[in-house]
């Protein structure tokens, strides 16, 4: 399945080449919403918030009441996971707040599940290098993609992982690392960065792992 992403910063949908450089800014919100309209899931991504600088709320809250959406960013505590999904979000993702330390916090993760329901939850897994990169990717820790799934799977209805490296640049998804994250876990698997075609959304879809595809769409590389 594609999923079309939206990422906001400063109240505008942007793409972002690794997290860092921005690429593409579009002012028009609403034309996106409209054209996002046919899909069961869009993602939905505060930059801002990821990264501590800001919010972009009244927005995501405004497009939670017009698309089905999976809501991240910032979301650092299961209060504010539970005023996303009032607003109407169909999932939280949660990633910075799975970890303290360097390492994966339990029991934040275990609080997440009781208050939200892990039907209601995907756990972020971002990977810069081979390991976990926090706080809006500016912090890296030792912990690899797999250790993190292996710990937290009970808690969640699936991960989105990021593959940092090529996020932003289309310039592929890396197949190589999808049959060690399928064995790390049993639930539902989301993967995004540098996705180009529906080529590559048809091969992952045939791994039974779903696509996140920002870039490829806004330039119209992929038609979607």
């Amino acid at each position: 399945m594609l999923i079309p992403s939206i990422d906001l910063m400063g109240g505008k949908v942007v793409q972002l080449v690794q997290g860092e450089k921005k690429a593409l800014e579009f002012d028009d919100l609403q034309y996106w919403i409209d054209r996002f309209l046919p899909y069961p899931m869009v993602q939905l991504i505060d930059l801002d918030a990821a990264m501590g600088k800001g919010e972009n709320t009244a927005l995501i809250h405004h497009i939670c009441q017009h698309l089905p959406v999976q809501v991240g960013g910032g979301i650092r505590s299961v209060e504010a996971a539970s005023k996303i999904l009032q607003a109407g979000a169909k999932k939280v993702i949660i990633g910075s707040a799975l970890l303290k330390n360097g390492a994966v916090d339990i029991e934040m993760a275990k609080a997440f599940a009781h208050y939200a329901a892990p039907a209601r939850l995907l756990f972020a897994v971002d990977s810069r290098g081979g390991k976990v990169s926090i706080k809006g990717w500016k912090e890296s820790t030792t912990l690899t993609p797999e250790e993190m799934m292996r710990q937290t799977g009970e808690y969640c209805s699936g991960y989105l992982y990021t593959h940092i490296d090529t996020e932003g640049t289309m310039s592929g998804f890396p197949m190589h690392v999808i049959p060690g994250l399928k064995a790390a876990t049993t639930r539902r698997l989301i993967v995004a960065g540098g996705i180009k075609s529906m080529d590559e959304v048809n091969r992952l879809d045939a791994e039974g792992v779903d696509a996140v595809v920002g870039m490829a769409v806004y330039t119209g590389a992929l038609k979607a």
